[in-house]
């Protein structure tokens, strides 16, 4: 056990999950007020002393992306200057993490800027949950801790006891995410071929493998106007016989029209985990299901705290 204290911060990104998280951990949440001026600057008050002490700062950069982002940097800046002994930024969802490589002539590489800016703020390690491209976490010079949330999802499929079961990637660069789930499953894997001729656009040419007559489940790391997924279980019940069409991510960003795409689709059930907050019409979408991400978060922050290996969480 670490004889330095723990102590555990939030923005306004997402206090609920990291209200979850200390409740897990059978602490309390450290005291900090995130304001803003008049003119929109970011105002904070740290409460309590961190002197020496190690400090996690729950925060995902969702929309509004760049309010919550400053938030955080402003965060750990204050932090470093109150002499904390080492700062953790707990990122469930890394915002920006699309554009990770130039496409195009001219373009930026914003998920690198953003860790440059957490690194240049004083963070000592980030901790985050399915990196859209994992190979972000070498953009960092400071350790990354990136933990996989398809343990959880195939959790939740293995107590559900579906039969006949088949993943399906919905696009080529998810199969290694979809292959680990089918492997937990113990089941096939499917592969849709599709084309994106441009962004939050998709088509749909084919489909690798079988899914007549199964139980589809459709895994992605992030959904955001649920575009790809829905032409995906559309096409899977419509064309490719499927029997039951299931979805699950990671990150439910879901911008319109997300959840009416989701409502009016072949889709029967859409699991997401808790990584970005959801709105009331989204709580209300009856097909929409939960699972936590708190308690691996909380044994993480643990483990780190601990100076425990992380990897024993998946031994």
């Amino acid at each position: 056990m670490s004889d330095t204290a723990l102590q555990i911060f939030t923005g306004n990104a997402h206090p609920e999950l990291a209200q979850e998280i200390v409740d897990f951990l059978g602490m309390e949440l450290s005291k900090a007020k995130v304001s803003k001026f008049k003119d929109g600057e970011v105002r904070l008050e740290i409460n309590e002393s961190v002197r020496g002490n190690n400090v996690f700062i729950i925060q995902p950069t969702c929309a509004p992306v760049n309010e919550n982002l400053m938030e955080l940097l402003i965060m750990v800046d204050a932090i470093r200057r109150a002499s904390a002994k080492s700062i953790t930024t707990v990122i469930p969802y890394y915002g920006y993490a699309r554009q990770e490589r130039k496409q195009k002539p001219r373009e930026p590489i914003s998920a690198k800027l953003v860790a440059n800016l957490l690194t240049a703020a004083g963070a000592d390690r980030m901790v985050t949950i399915d990196l859209h491209t994992s190979s972000i976490q070498g953009f960092f010079d400071i350790p990354v801790d990136h933990m996989p949330a398809v343990p959880l999802l195939a959790n939740y499929y293995r107590e559900k006891q579906l039969e006949n079961v088949v993943v399906v990637s919905p696009d080529i660069g998810g199969v290694t995410r979809a292959r680990n789930l089918a492997e937990r499953l113990n089941c096939n894997l499917a592969i849709i071929d599709k084309r994106r001729p441009e962004p939050n656009k998709s088509e749909i040419m084919g489909i690798i493998g079988d899914v007549r007559g199964k139980n589809v489940i459709i895994v992605d790391d992030m959904i955001d106007t649920a575009g790809t997924i829905t032409n995906a279980a559309n096409f899977l019940s419509d064309q490719a016989g499927a029997n039951e069409v299931y979805a699950c991510c990671t990150h439910a960003v879901f911008t319109p029209p997300a959840v009416e795409r989701i409502q009016q689709s072949s889709i029967k059930e859409m699991l997401i985990t808790n990584t970005i907050p959801l709105t009331e019409e989204e709580k209300q979408c009856a097909k929409i299901q939960t699972v936590s991400i708190a308690p691996l978060l909380g044994r993480t922050i643990e483990y780190i705290h601990n100076k425990k290996s992380v990897s024993g969480l998946f031994d």
